[in-house]
């Protein structure tokens, strides 16, 4: 029998969620391939699987093990990638696997299942029809406010993850240089204590910074809208900022303000005070 590469869709919480065709396609595998064996195992046992191969398959070894796992293919075996939860390739491990067996001529296969990215989008109440994944932004501050800084003007609902952790410091910056946009923040979907916050950046980031969530974590942000009055240029920018912060406001409220006012992402104010500075 000829071998092939499945991705395979699994519950991003409720079990009842595993269609009756994933769990079909795990109980004639060969092989799984999972993120953790431990957390795959309790799954397939839940359902009475019995798989004759579960291998690990993670962020760790993903380059390397791709190749093990195309031999398999090659080899006539069918070898199914699941996630912990979810898509697999999807923030998770799985594209490695598959353009390397789109580049030896193997067959690759999806079973569709549910997405955390698209069910918090769904429930956020913001716009769907289009909208962009970012999946998980980078931990550093620095580099977190640079990326969230490239997405000022993207008009479409933006989509991200982010751990309990780092969610108060991931909303305040998302506040600070995109303003105060409409946001929802969904927490533990499909599970027992399923949770969904909207409202204005600003407030969701002060809720999570009194009350820091546990779980998993889906921030759901609404695109930038453009009005069609012309931004002030840079200099006019700088100088507003500064005539605020000379009547008594501090750098980062005066820079808000100056950004509300214009229409204008706050980095764009924050680069002009750098870029021209007082005579």
């Amino acid at each position: 029998m000829a071998g092939k590469l499945v991705l395979c869709g699994t519950p991003i919480g409720n079990l009842e969620d595993l269609s009756p065709r994933a769990e079909r396609v795990l109980r004639e595998a060969d092989v799984v391939a999972c993120e953790d064996t431990r957390h795959t195992r309790k799954l397939l046992t839940h359902f009475g699987i019995r798989v004759r191969d579960l291998v690990s398959y993670n962020e760790a070894n993903e380059r390397r093990r791709a190749q093990d796992l195309v031999a398999r293919v090659s080899a006539g075996e069918v070898v199914v990638v699941v996630s912990d939860a979810g898509m697999p390739g999807v923030s998770d491990p799985g594209y490695h696997v598959v353009r390397a067996c789109i580049e030896e001529g193997l067959p690759v296969e999806v079973v569709p299942g549910p997405s955390a990215a698209v069910a918090a989008l769904i429930l956020s109440g913001l716009p769907p029809a289009r909208f962009v994944f970012e999946g998980f932004l980078p931990r550093k501050a620095s580099e977190r406010r640079r990326h969230i800084g490239e997405l000022a003007a993207e008009r479409r609902t933006v989509v991200l993850y982010e751990s309990p952790h780092r969610l108060a410091a991931c909303l305040e910056d998302l506040h600070d240089i995109l303003g105060d946009r409409p946001a929802a923040v969904c927490r533990e979907l499909t599970k027992m204590h399923e949770e969904v916050r909207r409202g204005p950046l600003g407030v969701l980031a002060s809720w999570a910074r009194d009350h820091p969530p546990r779980g998993e974590v889906v921030v759901v942000v609404g695109g930038a809208v453009h009005d069609h009055r012309e931004a002030p240029p840079p200099p006019e920018l700088a100088a507003r900022a500064r005539s605020l912060m000379a009547a008594g406001a501090d750098r980062k409220s005066a820079m808000q303000e100056v950004a509300r006012a214009s229409g204008v992402p706050k980095r764009d104010v924050f680069d002009a005070l750098n870029d021209y500075p007082p005579e």
